[in-house]
Parts: C-alpha cells; sequence; structure tokens
C-alpha cells in the first residue's frame, strides 16, 4: 500500500548539489588501529572549512600519508609529531625520530587505491538494522581492502540519513511503515531525498595524496562528485557493493532491505 500522498511525489529526480570550490581540510591526528581480525589500519580524524563535525579517513597501507599531518609545524618537537601521528613506519618504546627510511609495510605499487566513500549510518552500523545494507557494504569495504596486496581509503563522511539527522531519518522510517519508500518519506519531510555531497571526500583524498582512484560504489552521482567541481580526482574503475545475499553468501534478508535496493535502483539510478 503505497502512501496517499506518493503520487505527487514519484517522479521527484534526486538531486545533489556540489561546490565549486572544494572545502579546506587538515588531518588533526593519526593513530594505528589494530582490528579484530588480525589486519591494522590507520584511522584519521580530519576538520575542515565547511562544519564543526569530525569527518574521518580509514586507511589501510602505511605508505598513504596526510600531507596536512605530515607538514613540520614551528617548535614542534618529535614526542608532539609521535603523539599526534605525523611519523613514518612504526612507534615503539624508545623511538625518537619521527622520519624512517623503513619501507617494510608500504604497498608501493602504481596501482590506484581501492576507495569508499561511505556516510554514516548508526542504525545499519550499530544497531542491526535490516532497513539498508550500510553496515554491511563497510564491512565489505574493509574486508577487502585489509586483504594482503590490497589496501585502500575509507573515506567517513559525518551526513548521517542521506545527509538529514538521525532524528529525521528515524521520522522517515515511520513514514515508510506507513507505505513511503526512502525517497518519498524524505520529501514528505520536506528534505532532499538525498542531501549529501561528496566535496570534504574529494579535498580528503587529495591530502591523502590521491588523484586517481577504484571506487566501490553503485551510485553514479557519487562517482561524478567525488572526481571534484575541476575534475581533481579520476575514477579509473568503478567497484560494484553487490548485496551478499543476492550472491548467496548470507547478507542481509529482509522485505525492508529488499525494497530500500529496489528504490535505488529506480529512483535513484543506482547500478546494480
Amino acid at each position: 500500500m503505497n502512501h496517499p500522498i506518493s503520487p505527487l511525489i514519484e517522479h521527484q529526480t534526486p538531486t545533489s548539489s556540489e561546490a565549486a570550490v572544494l572545502p579546506e581540510v587538515s588531518c588533526v591526528v593519526r593513530a594505528r588501529i589494530p582490528t579484530t581480525n588480525g589486519t591494522e589500519m590507520f584511522l584519521h580524524l580530519y576538520k575542515n572549512s565547511l562544519d564543526k563535525k569530525e569527518h574521518l579517513a580509514i586507511v589501510f597501507g602505511n605508505d598513504i600519508r596526510s600531507k596536512s599531518l605530515d607538514a613540520v609545524r614551528s617548535g614542534e618537537t618529535e614526542m608532539e609529531r609521535f603523539i599526534r601521528g605525523a611519523y613514518t613506519g612504526k612507534l615503539y618504546p624508545g623511538r625518537k625520530e619521527s622520519h624512517s627510511h623503513d619501507c617494510s609495510q608500504h604497498n608501493c605499487g602504481d596501482k590506484a587505491p581501492l576507495v569508499r566513500i561511505h556516510s554514516e549510518c548508526y542504525t545499519g552500523e550499530t544497531v542491526w538494522s535490516a532497513r539498508c545494507d550500510c553496515g554491511e557494504q563497510l564491512d565489505e569495504s574493509a574486508h577487502l581492502m585489509g586483504t594482503p596486496g590490497n589496501g585502500g581509503i575509507i573515506i567517513y563522511l559525518r551526513q548521517e540519513g542521506r545527509g538529514i539527522g538521525l532524528g529525521e531519518k528515524l521520522k522517515a522510517y515511520n513514514l515508510q511503515d506507513l507505505g513511503s519508500d526512502t525517497v518519498e518519506a524524505n520529501l514528505l519531510l520536506n528534505h532532499p531525498a538525498d542531501g549529501r555531497s561528496y566535496g570534504l571526500a574529494t579535498a580528503m583524498l587529495l591530502d591523502l595524496g590521491q588523484k586517481d582512484i577504484r571506487l566501490m560504489t553503485n551510485n553514479p552521482e557519487k562517482v561524478r562528485a567525488v572526481e571534484g567541481p575541476n575534475q581533481e580526482i579520476t575514477v579509473k574503475e568503478v567497484v560494484p557493493m553487490v548485496p551478499l545475499a543476492w550472491k548467496g553468501q548470507g547478507g542481509i534478508r529482509s522485505a525492508e532491505v529488499e525494497g530500500y535496493l529496489k528504490t535505488k535502483i529506480e529512483k535513484m539510478s543506482h547500478m546494480l
């Protein structure tokens, strides 16, 4: 049963607007994170000129460096550099210098890295929601990037609920239970179908020294947006994110997630 207002909005096309100039970003701190599956990654926390949120870059591989983090700061001690993560190689008790010539952990190939631009999803990542496959996509991205010989970057943007925030997203869930799809629910709440932007992701990738990437996504709008207003980034390859359930590998099985994916295909032109 469709929501009674849905015929009035079903032909509205989701849109997103990107700024003509990229925001300024700066990596504040970086730390090594050993993971529960035995791999490790480096978590980078960014501040920016666009909002007051703390956006993140999850980097698999020690060879991908932040220009803003590694830049020498006047009067800074080696211990201060260690504390904010501006070192090469590994930390160990008694280390004296932040620079190292140890390349044993480097993935020194010329192949464009895997990149996933991921928007925060508290419900899918933390409270086991079967309304979306966001948590599954995050886990699969990390699994692939953590495989020896791969590496990569997950840009984790704090734009919950396609940019409308958690509270409004929960209201949209109630509208979905009343018969609206995900696009209709956002529009009924006077929000865009998809209010996210990706200028921060582009700026963060540039700070991490990346200009050519292999993007893990099904969203053609994300491909166009992450390349930047002046083609600062080149997407060399689009790596599809196929739901595990569709591949017969477990995954999420629910009426809600099937409806969620159906709307992505039919109304948001996702390449599934």
